[in-house]
C-alpha cells in the first residue's frame, strides 16, 4: 500500500430498497477513481446490515453476498482518537483498519437519511456528501418540503399522512385527498429515492391501492398534485459555496421516470443540456443553490423542478446522494458542464476532508 496516497473506503450495499442501485453506484466509482492519488478499500453492507471488508461491488451485482463463513465481516470503532476498522475473526485488514475517509455511496435509509452520517460524525472520521441534517432533511419529503417553504420556493400542493391514519381513517384519509389535491396525483413514501414506491392515481381505487403501496415502505405518506411541464434536474456541488451545473431533461418513457427507466435505461431519455432559454437556466440554477442550502446540504445533490409550458418553476426535491451509476443524471449533468467522472469523484473527497478540518476547528467547550 503506497503510505503517500489518501485511503478512501467505498461504503455500498445497505439495507434499503436501493441496495442494487447502490452496487451499481459503486461498481462505477470504483472503477473510475484515480489510483494515483487514492488507495480504495471496499466494504460492502448486505441487506441484513452486516458489513464486509474487501468485497467487490460488481462480484455482488453478478453473484451476490458470500456466506458469513466466507467473509471477512468488519465493524467500526467508535473511538474519536482511533477511529478504525476491525474483523470480527481477529483477522489482519491493511493500513490496521485505518481509513482516511469514508466514500458512502448508500441510497436510501440507513445511508442517506442521516443514520450513517451520525455513526461517523461520532467516530470522528471524514466522509463525502451531507451531514446529518442536511441528510436526513433531504431524504424525508414532508420535512424537506417544509423548509422549502420556509425559504419561500415554489412548491407543488401536498398533504402528508401517516400510515396509522390511512389504516385507521381510510375513508377520511380518501376525501381529504381528493379535496385537497385531486386527480392525478402522485403517492410517495416520504422517506425513499429512486421512485421505489411512487404511484401515479388517477382515481379512488387506485389512490387506495397506491396508499397500500407506500404505507409497505414508510410510515409517512406524501401526496401531491400532479405538475404537467418539463422533468429538468440540475446537480450541485460544494460546501458553503456550491455550484450549479447545466440542466438536464428527463423524457420518461412512461407517466413518471420509474426505478427501471432511471437505472436500466429502459424507453426514458435524457437530453444534457436541457434545451431551456439562457435566462430560465439562471432562474433554476440559483434555485437549485438556494435549495441545496436550505436543508443545509454539503458535497453533492441533485436539485429536480418541473418547469411549466409558461416557463413557471416549480421544485420537486432534493436528493443528498444521487445516483452516481454511468447512466445517472449527476455526473453526466457535471461531464456536460466540465468536469469529467474521474475529477469529480476527487472534488468529492476534497470538499469531505475540507468539511471534517472545518469542523475539527471548532471548539466543544468554553473552557
Amino acid at each position: 500500500m503506497d503510505e503517500h496516497k489518501l485511503n478512501v473506503a467505498l461504503l455500498f450495499g445497505g439495507r434499503s430498497g436501493e441496495h442494487e442501485v447502490s452496487l451499481k453506484s459503486a461498481q462505477s466509482i470504483y472503477n473510475a477513481i484515480d489510483r494515483t492519488r487514492y488507495n480504495v478499500q471496499t466494504i460492502g453492507i448486505n441487506k441484513l446490515g452486516q458489513w464486509f471488508w474487501g468485497e467487490i461491488p460488481e462480484k455482488l451485482i453478478n453473484d451476490g453476498f458470500p456466506p458469513i463463513n466466507q467473509a471477512c465481516q468488519v465493524t467500526l470503532v467508535v473511538d474519536p482518537t482511533n477511529p478504525h476498522f476491525i474483523a470480527l475473526n481477529g483477522g489482519a485488514l491493511p493500513n490496521q483498519g485505518n481509513v482516511d475517509l469514508i466514500f458512502p455511496v448508500l441510497h436510501g435509509p440507513y445511508g442517506e437519511d442521516g443514520t450513517l452520517q451520525g455513526l461517523l460524525e461520532m467516530a470522528n472520521i471524514p466522509y463525502v456528501g451531507s451531514g446529518v441534517l442536511g441528510s436526513s432533511l433531504g431524504m424525508d419529503k414532508d420535512r424537506m418540503k417544509a423548509v422549502f417553504l420556509e425559504k419561500n420556493l415554489p412548491l407543488a400542493r401536498y398533504q402528508t399522512l401517516l400510515r396509522s391514519e390511512f389504516i385507521n381513517k381510510l375513508e377520511e384519509s380518501l376525501n381529504m385527498i381528493e379535496e385537497k389535491i385531486g386527480y392525478p396525483c402522485f403517492v410517495k413514501p416520504a422517506n425513499l429515492g429512486s421512485s421505489v414506491g411512487i404511484s401515479k392515481a388517477h382515481d379512488r381505487l387506485e389512490l387506495e391501492n397506491a396508499l397500500k403501496v407506500a404505507a409497505l415502505f414508510d410510515r409517512k405518506i406524501v401526496v401531491e398534485e400532479t405538475i404537467v411541464g418539463q422533468e429538468i434536474e440540475i446537480s450541485v456541488l460544494g460546501n458553503d459555496t456550491p455550484k450549479a451545473s447545466l440542466p438536464g431533461e428527463v423524457l420518461p418513457a412512461h407517466e413518471f421516470y420509474t426505478y427501471e427507466a432511471k437505472y436500466s435505461n429502459i424507453g426514458s431519455r435524457t437530453l444534457i443540456p436541457a434545451s431551456l432559454d439562457e435566462a430560465l437556466v439562471k432562474r433554476l440554477q440559483e434555485m437549485a443553490v438556494k435549495a441545496f442550502q436550505a436543508v443545509e446540504a454539503c458535497g453533492l445533490s441533485r436539485v429536480d423542478f418541473f418547469v411549466t409550458p409558461q416557463n413557471g418553476i416549480i421544485l420537486n426535491e432534493i436528493n443528498t446522494l444521487p445516483g452516481f451509476t454511468e447512466i445517472s443524471m449527476y455526473p453526466k449533468l457535471w461531464e456536460a458542464t466540465g468536469i469529467s467522472y474521474s475529477d469529480l469523484i476527487d472534488r468529492l473527497i476534497t470538499l469531505g476532508l475540507e468539511r471534517f478540518e472545518d469542523k475539527q476547528s471548532l471548539k466543544i467547550s468554553s473552557e
